[in-house]
This record gives C-alpha cells, sequence and structure tokens, in this order.
C-alpha cells in the first residue's frame, strides 16, 4: 500500500500565501485597467465588507453556538466611529485609513464588551431579544445625536475619503479570514467548540466559559466594527435607517445559508445573496418572490447550509491532485511489471 504524500504546514502556509496574493494583485490589476465596470467594481466591494460580517457573525452562531440579532449595531458603531475620525483626515492616506479602521475595530469591541457581559448570560431566544435590543438602541442613538451624527439627515462623507477600494477592502477580507482561522484551529478556539458542544462537560473540565463567550462576542464585534469602516468609506453618506433590524437578519441569512460553523460557506453565501438581487433586476415585479422561494426550498432540501460544515482548503486540494497523480503512475508501473 502506498504511503500518502502530506505537505508539510510551513510548505502550505506559504502556498497559500502565494496563491492568495497572486489572485489579489491580478483581481486589482484587471479593475484598475477597466477590464470590470464601476458597477461590477461596486458589488464586488460590497460582497467583501458582506463576508467580513458574516464570518464574524459565525464566531458566534457557527463556533459558539448563540443566536445573536444585533450585529448591524456593532457594524453601525464601527462605520461611525471611522467615519467622524475619516472627516478630520490629518494622516497620510495610508495612515489614516489603518487607524480608522483599528478606531472603528475598537469602538465596536468596547461595545461588543459591554452589552457581552450581561447579554451572555442568557440563552436561546433571550439573548436574541437582548442583543436585538441593543441594535435598535444604538440606531435610535446615532439619530438623535445630531450634532456628531448629523442624525436622520445622514453623515456625509467627503469624496476624499472614499478608502474602500478593492484592494482596501479584500486585504481585510484575507486578514479576517486568516485570523479567525488561526484562533479556531488553535486550544481557544477548542474551547470555544466545546462550549457550543456541551457547555457544562465544557465547564467541569476547567474551561472559563464566561470568559470565552464574552472574548468571542468582544472579537464578532471588533471585527464587525472594521466592516462598518469599510462600508462607510464606500458610501457619500451615511444613514442611520441601513443599519436596522432588517441588516442583521441579512447577515444571520447569510451564515444559516452558508452553514453554521463553515467559514467558506459563509463567503460563498455573502457572494451569491449579495450578488443575487442584481442579477434578479431584469425580473423587477417577481424578484423578491423568486429569491424568497430560493431560500425557502434552500432551507428544506439542505438545511446544513451550501457548504454544510465543509471549510476550503487550497492545500488540502493539492494534497489530493498530488495523491491521485502518484496513485496513478504507480497502477501503470504495477500494470508492466
Amino acid at each position: 500500500m502506498q504511503k500518502k504524500f502530506v505537505i508539510p504546514v510551513p510548505v502550505r502556509y506559504a502556498i497559500n500565501t502565494v496563491l492568495i496574493a497572486f489572485f489579489l494583485i491580478a483581481a486589482n490589476s484587471m479593475i484598475q485597467g477597466g477590464g470590470l465596470g464601476r458597477a461590477q467594481t461596486a458589488i464586488i466591494i460590497q460582497i467583501g465588507y458582506f463576508i467580513i460580517l458574516a464570518v464574524s457573525l459565525n464566531i458566534i452562531t457557527g463556533y459558539l453556538g448563540q443566536l445573536p440579532l444585533g450585529h448591524a449595531g456593532f457594524m453601525a458603531v464601527g462605520a461611525y466611529a471611522a467615519a467622524i475620525f475619516w472627516r478630520y483626515h490629518f494622516l497620510p492616506d495610508t495612515a489614516n485609513i489603518i487607524a480608522g479602521l483599528i478606531i472603528a475595530g475598537v469602538v465596536a469591541g468596547l461595545f461588543g464588551l459591554l452589552i457581552g457581559i450581561p447579554a451572555l448570560r442568557f440563552k436561546g431566544d433571550y439573548l436574541a431579544i437582548i442583543t436585538l435590543g441593543f441594535g435598535e438602541i444604538i440606531r435610535v442613538l446615532i439619530v438623535n445625536l445630531d450634532w456628531l451624527t448629523n442624525g436622520a439627515r445622514g453623515l456625509q462623507m467627503p469624496r476624499s475619503v472614499r478608502y474602500s477600494s478593492f484592494l482596501v477592502v479584500y486585504i481585510c477580507v484575507i486578514l479576517t479570514c486568516i485570523f479567525i482561522h488561526v484562533i479556531m484551529k488553535s486550544r481557544h478556539g477548542r474551547a470555544i467548540l466545546s462550549i457550543r458542544d456541551n457547555e457544562i462537560a465544557a465547564e467541569s473540565c476547567g474551561v472559563n466559559t464566561v470568559y470565552y463567550k464574552v472574548a468571542a462576542f468582544v472579537i464578532s464585534a471588533f471585527l464587525a466594527g472594521i466592516a462598518g469602516a469599510l462600508y462607510a468609506g464606500n458610501f457619500a453618506v451615511l444613514i442611520p435607517s441601513e443599519f436596522d433590524f432588517m441588516m442583521s437578519i441579512n447577515i444571520l441569512m447569510i451564515v444559516v445559508l452558508g452553514g453554521l460553523g463553515s467559514m467558506f460557506g459563509s463567503v460563498v453565501a455573502a457572494a451569491v445573496l449579495t450578488y443575487l438581487p442584481f442579477l434578479l433586476v431584469p425580473l423587477a415585479e417577481y424578484r423578491m418572490i423568486i429569491f424568497s422561494l430560493m431560500l425557502i426550498l434552500m432551507m428544506i432540501f439542505k438545511p446544513s447550509g451550501l457548504m454544510g460544515s465543509y471549510d476550503f482548503s487550497l492545500s488540502r486540494i493539492l494534497e489530493k491532485i498530488i495523491n491521485f497523480v502518484i496513485s496513478k503512475k504507480g497502477g501503470k508501473n504495477d500494470a508492466k511489471v
């Protein structure tokens, strides 16, 4: 029996890094060269920040096993924090972008800590109601803090601070996915998964459940804040009504459709659900009916989501190809003998 070829872990990371860098540079060159129109580029950028929102929510729903409904609130906090900072841009563009993203993430993370400590004492429907209330409180505060956010009229963004280019957005997407992957493959990730599977058993084995639940909530809020900053850097006006209950439901729908606990599933579902409404524009009268029916049929026939619990791996695919080639060569040699 032939021994299977296994790519060493350092080589895996090197291959993944090279391939990701290649695709990122190639896609950016195509966009800069006019290979895609402005509308297509805008959709791709929109898919990018929805990917970050989905994979960040997946930390709580898929990996931790909780059900929050206030993710749009963290997104709103990050969007307004970055927008207010960027309106007074006194740093060079690159430093300004990085500083705005960090500020957005930190402020959203602090709100995540503030709501996470009391909220995560509850489970299921109670947690959903509390986080839903938090999201609505944030939106109402934004509307009423007229002196800071310009209220319901919307916070206008100067043209000079439209920072959410394809390259900026997808660098953030890649770093977010790598960050979540590294966490979930560590002992901290295994502790979070153990809480999802059986919280009582995890606590009896010495896992600090309160710490890990709050930490997961803060990390998720931090990443949602960064997605909000990217959202702010893509539009001329920030309007509070955009961050309502339906935004949280849309993000949750992406996670459920992609598969709870599957980061690759969240990426695919974010692309599908963001692009599908634009694809159905010619069927304007029936667009929402078709969209709803597709989601219902998906939940009936594939309740585990598009990808279930599957996570994509470039190195694993390469291993399968190499082992297939080796097995074919081995078979030919055996035939010759």
